[in-house]
């Protein structure tokens, strides 16, 4: 018997099914990872998540594995290499919010904290249940995401607009907005 999934887990590409039915929604903890989605949500920006998540891995290849370490020192021959590569989204805000983004983190890290301290402190380490109904129950951006996104942009972090916030939130498990009908919805609140 076919799995019910949410409405917008394009069926036709294994890549979106299996982000779909492993990653989104799935509360992360990991530095690597929480970096990682931050730059590819903000990559998304104008575009589908598709998109991006089919450019995924050559973004790994071409920021280093998402080394924050060695991507905050990327210099303009590294910025050049970037925009040439097809692999990616060659756009050079989007490469300069990484860099950005890179930078930031090393900041926050050196303050003694990290991603993953700073965003679940602020639902106390407990996803949040959606409980959406229906594709239109699911809301582009929340009065939380609007606080997130403006304590990311205080500390430097681009692209990170209320919208993109919430996707990520999304995206990283700190809220559970499967459908209620998909599969998923129950697997990740056992998560939480």
């Amino acid at each position: 018997m076919p799995k019910t999934r949410c409405s917008w887990a394009n069926p036709a590409n294994p890549r979106y099914i299996a982000y779909h039915d492993k990653e989104w929604g799935v509360p992360c903890h990991d530095e690597l990872r929480l970096f990682e989605m931050l730059n590819l949500e903000g990559a998304q920006a104008g575009l589908s998540w598709e998109t991006v998540l089919n450019k995924r891995e050559s973004y790994r290849e071409a920021f280093d594995g998402w080394d924050a370490r060695r991507i905050a020192a990327y210099g303009p021959e590294k910025v050049a290499e970037l925009l040439a590569n097809p692999g990616i989204v060659r756009n050079r805000l989007k490469v300069a919010a990484a860099i950005g983004n890179a930078q930031a983190w090393l900041r926050l890290v050196e303050e003694g904290s990290s991603l993953d301290a700073l965003l679940w402190s602020y639902v106390d380490g407990k996803p949040i249940d959606g409980r959406v109904g229906a594709p239109g129950d699911r809301p582009a951006k929340t009065a939380l995401s609007d606080r997130i996104s403006k304590d990311l942009a205080k500390r430097g972090f681009k692209f990170v607009g209320s919208t993109i916030v919430y996707a990520y939130m999304q995206g990283i498990g700190m809220v559970n907005d499967h459908d209620l009908g998909c599969f998923r919805h129950a697997e990740c609140k056992r998560l939480a």
